[in-house]
């Protein structure tokens, strides 16, 4: 029979985070798949887990996916895990998991921390809708094209960020977004956590002053929906009546229905869009 991959959830800074499970199925695997071998040695260490370990991580993802399959076809357990937090959230876990389900390997996931969530449990913003964007892309044309995207985007947004990289990453969030309410988290469960619960001016104020130390989330407030109306308002009131007629109707819509989607789109009522094409 073949073996199965074990996603295996690891603390993220505070070691007593780990689950009882995570713990034993470290122990018990044939192999441990680690992002960074150096830095996880420390992790076995502490809780006296003897399994042998094979690096898994970004440059080698592709040919080392197929060779961990291959052992796992053979009947061998294999627990991935990364540097902190939950495998295959932005980290080449993903790939992993996508070759197994090709070949057939079955996969199981152990839940456990993850910035992501904390961040957004801390952050005060709203926790009912959400996206995770985690790093914004270094190729400046993606980046445009996410941030653009981001401009209408109603749920609460996390992106992490190095703390080298935070105080230019808030620039470009400040001039695409413009101010928005902002939580930003740092040292997340360790001795010295933060979360930093602002806007994007005065963070950008803070940290030009005082240099952000520890990896970073940012939980950005996402735009109202009233705010979207607002401005789709303010469109449609720098056209004509006319004009904005003639946009519903050369898509093949009857006029009286036209009227009634120029009378929503202006926030207006019908009896006003027809007075005003009346005077026309």
């Amino acid at each position: 029979m073949s073996g199965k991959l074990y996603l295996c959830a690891t603390p993220i800074g505070n070691l007593e985070d780990i689950t009882f499970r995570v713990v034993r199925t470290l122990k018990e695997v044939d192999l441990i798949a680690a992002e960074d071998t150096r830095n996880s040695i420390k992790l076995l260490n502490h809780f006296e887990i003897k399994t042998p370990m094979t690096s898994y991580h970004e440059f080698n993802k592709y040919d080392k996916a197929k060779y961990l399959v291959d052992k796992m076809l053979a009947g061998e357990n294999i627990a991935l895990i990364t540097d902190a937090g939950t495998p295959g959230i932005s980290d080449p876990g993903e790939e992993l998991v996508k070759v197994c389900y090709e070949n057939n390997v079955e996969v199981t996931s152990l839940p456990g921390a993850a910035a992501c969530i904390t961040a957004l449990t801390l952050s005060g913003l709203s926790t009912r809708r959400f996206c995770f964007e985690a790093f914004l892309p270094a190729d400046k044309k993606e980046k445009a094209l996410i941030l653009e995207e981001l401009k209408t985007e109603t749920r609460t947004i996390i992106c992490y960020e190095a703390p080298h990289r935070l105080v230019k990453t808030l620039e470009e969030l400040y001039e695409s977004l413009g101010d928005r309410r902002v939580t930003i988290c740092r040292e997340l469960t360790k001795k010295h956590e933060t979360a930093f619960v602002t806007t994007l001016t005065e963070a950008l104020e803070y940290y030009r002053e005082n240099a952000p130390k520890g990896e970073c989330v940012i939980v950005i407030e996402g735009i109202s929906f009233a705010e979207i109306e607002a401005e789709s308002r303010e469109k449609w009131n720098e056209m004509s009546i006319e004009k904005h007629m003639e946009y519903y109707v050369n898509q093949g819509i009857d006029k009286k229905e036209a009227m009634k989607l120029v009378a929503k789109d202006r926030g207006i009522s019908k009896r006003d869009v027809y007075g005003a094409l009346l005077k026309l």
